[in-house]
């Protein structure tokens, strides 16, 4: 099912910023930023939706 894809995608594109901030401090190394078993078009998109969107929020806030 595709919207299951875009789903998961948009849930790992949210938590990515967080587990990059505990890679980065060397905490959580079991835990993968992207989930490539399930790469593909519609999880590519969620991911990138869920990435985007605290970027999205700071920018907006500021006008």
């Amino acid at each position: 099912m595709w919207w299951h894809d875009v789903l998961w995608g948009l849930w790992n594109g949210i938590t990515a910023w967080i587990v990059l901030i505990a890679h980065v401090l060397g905490a959580w190394e079991q835990q993968a930023i992207y989930d490539t078993n399930r790469s593909g078009n519609w999880y590519d998109f969620g991911f990138l939706l869920g990435a985007g969107s605290p970027l999205l929020g700071f920018l907006r806030r500021g006008r």
